[in-house]
């Protein structure tokens, strides 16, 4: 099975074409990514050698640049992660990006995916468009799509669009929902690797208002495998959506990465809240369940103490990153609200 993955120099796609090479043999892997700020050839450094696997550097909203890596392969199926993701930076460094991207760049895929007869896409979205779930409860595949930040936006629609090309053009598209992921390869923006990393450093750990939004937390080998099921037998035209099934407030995950650490508590800072944050996400995965067998395998004390192992053991490659424009970008965005 020869795929594209875009967006596979970030944090989840590399994590999938990790766990895509060590699990299938037959796999062939062309992994898409344009290198923005989260994208990092170190993540895939492993994969450099192997014959299966390929990099093309691209825009996916740049119809020329996408259509000779069409034109010269014969994909059996897109894998769609490229995105603009952090909802901090839609909120103030500006939407066009996302829009760019995640709007225009996954028509531009769609439209080529058709051209060129692919005969599977697979769009990988997030539990953000939903909104918030403030009177308890989970989020089905038929919830109301409710987004409440810029990010969530551009990713609702690029769902509708992919929902319109299976409606009108009878394309074969599934559409994965996950929760919010954590474990190796996170860009230290995210708030799990944020506070891991700041707490190695015995700097303030921010936590937006009382710290008390509360999160479905998924370990992102089980999100890939779960994206890996859709794609290999997902119904046509479904949304799956992929939950670690672990509600937990924002304030409790710092305080167990502290403990991880044997950090003080006097690290934590509490910081106005983001504008528009949503109080509540919780994922309900019975349809990917039922329909194709995927379950968790590992618990959220398990998989977090896998990631602080690995941020540990990993410190030059997340210290290069704060080093640039990472830490210019968060001192801007913390001044902004001092």
């Amino acid at each position: 099975m020869h795929l594209l993955v875009t967006g596979g120099a970030g944090f989840i796609g590399s994590n999938f074409i990790h766990y895509l090479l060590r699990t299938y043999q037959d796999v062939r892997i062309t992994n898409l990514d344009n290198l923005t700020y989260a994208g990092n050839l170190e993540n895939l450094r492993e994969a450099e050698n192997d014959p299966r696997y390929e990099f093309v550097k691209a825009d996916i909203a740049e119809a020329a640049q996408l259509e000779p890596v069409f034109a010269d392969r014969r994909f059996e199926a897109v894998v769609h992660f490229a995105a603009e993701s952090h909802v901090d930076r839609s909120l103030h460094l500006g939407v066009e990006a996302f829009i760019r991207t995640n709007i225009l760049g996954t028509q531009k895929l769609l439209d080529l995916t058709r051209a060129h007869r692919v005969p599977r896409f697979v769009h990988v979205s997030t539990d953000e468009v939903y909104g918030s779930l403030d009177d308890g409860g989970s989020f089905t595949e038929t919830s109301p799509i409710q987004p409440n930040n810029p990010y969530a936006a551009t990713k609702a629609a690029s769902d509708f669009l992919v929902r319109a090309a299976a409606k009108s053009y009878n394309l074969d598209a599934v559409t994965t929902r996950c929760s919010n992921n954590y474990g190796p390869y996170q860009f230290p923006e995210k708030l799990i690797p944020l506070m891991i990393a700041n707490a190695m450093e015995n700097r303030p750990l921010p936590v937006y208002g009382d710290g008390q939004q509360v999160r479905d937390w998924i370990y992102v080998e089980d999100h890939c495998r779960g994206v890996d099921l859709a794609l290999r037998h997902g119904e046509t035209g479904a949304v799956y959506n992929i939950g670690g099934m672990h509600d937990v407030p924002n304030l409790e995950v710092v305080q167990q990465i502290l403990h991880l650490l044997n950090k003080p508590a006097t690290l934590i800072t509490h910081v106005p809240d983001r504008p528009g944050h949503d109080r509540r996400y919780a994922m309900d995965a019975t349809r990917i369940s039922e329909e194709l067998g995927w379950a968790p395998q590992f618990d959220f004390t398990a998989g977090l103490r896998r990631t602080v192992d690995w941020y540990l053991n990993n410190r030059a490659w997340w210290e290069r990153i704060r080093s640039g424009a990472y830490r210019d970008y968060y001192q801007k965005i913390y001044q902004q609200r001092s």
